[in-house]
């Protein structure tokens, strides 16, 4: 997909950014406009450069609290009561476990559900056949593997922060990750009172120290060589798409990492006059005034503005 020239290659570290627009707006039209606009950019870019934060999953109809996390986390809530650590899957992964097998039984089981066995991809579907016929890589900082079950190549994806199937040394002692599934399983089958036997607790086989969650949570973060190939290829793509028609598709990226994609797509956006940039969210959609028609902000339902583009988009595909 992706060719390699001399053109020198754009670095994951020189492509992130902290720098904020100043300029920010809220589009003053109407929604059916901002589709339409959305539409016509795609239709005319080449390249698609995806980048999806966690609006995208919840779009999608991933669910972490509420009633859903009451149902599937009982067994916790039991055991650790209903504080403000038990209310949903992110502030569970904080609660101060007293010791590996209680650990492990909540991260095995919230791997499973929020990644592992998570299937919400009727959305990424219907987005990816809308965008066949275009060069498409995404950037993510989503660890529930949705795009790949949607069938968008792994080559085609780097997902920076890691995920849920994979397990690490805690203290990074080596560059190396471990495909987990097959152990969360048994895990998920041992469990009782919301722990698991001593016997499964993984231990590093280097160090012989504990292991944790592949997720980037702190400076021990394992980026192993599957990350650094996906890395390279991301690079590649940056590389070749800088110069041609392309658009920024954000997907429900908000500000809690922004200087992963938010920021980065701004700067794409401001430095390549061929570069366009379409960011659907349903709040945080504010885009900088200065792109003028290069830039959609369309803030709605993002299940609902996927559909409207899609259907935009693949209009008169068929004869």
């Amino acid at each position: 997909m992706i060719n390699r020239s001399s053109k020198k290659k754009i670095g994951f570290s020189d492509f992130l950014s902290g720098e904020y627009a100043r300029d920010y707006v809220r589009q003053a039209v109407s929604y059916e406009e901002q589709i339409a606009q959305a539409v016509e950019l795609l239709k005319e870019a080449d390249y698609v450069l995806l980048g999806a934060g966690a609006g995208m999953s919840a779009a999608a109809g991933a669910q972490y609290g509420g009633e859903f996390f009451d149902k599937n986390f009982a067994e916790f809530q039991q055991a650790y009561g209903k504080g403000p650590y038990m209310q949903d899957m992110y502030s569970a992964g904080f609660y101060p476990y007293p010791d590996e097998e209680s650990r492990w039984g909540y991260w095995s089981h919230m791997a499973l559900i929020a990644g592992i066995d998570l299937d919400v991809t009727p959305l990424h579907r219907t987005l990816l056949e809308a965008l066949k016929g275009k060069k498409v890589f995404l950037l993510s900082t989503n660890v529930d593997g949705q795009f790949e079950k949607a069938g968008l190549p792994a080559n085609q994806i780097f997902a920076t922060q890691g995920s849920y199937r994979k397990i690490q040394c805690k203290r990074g002692c080596h560059p190396k990750t471990y495909d987990a599934e097959g152990l969360f399983r048994r895990m998920e089958e041992a469990r009782r009172d919301a722990r698991i036997p001593t016997e499964l607790v993984p231990r590093c086989p280097v160090c012989g120290g504990e292991m944790t969650m592949n997720l980037r949570s702190d400076n021990y973060f394992v980026e192993d060589a599957a990350w650094h190939e996906a890395e390279d290829r991301f690079s590649l793509f940056l590389s070749e798409c800088r110069d041609q028609k392309t658009v920024l598709l954000e997907l429900g990226v908000g500000f809690n990492t922004p200087t992963i994609i938010r920021f980065p797509f701004e700067k794409l956006a401001r430095e390549h006059g061929n570069i366009s940039l379409i960011r659907l969210s349903r709040s945080k959609a504010m885009v900088p005034a200065s792109l003028g028609e290069r830039a959609v902000g369309i803030n709605a339902d993002m299940a609902r503005s996927i559909a409207d583009m899609a259907a935009g988009l693949t209009e008169g595909r068929k004869a």
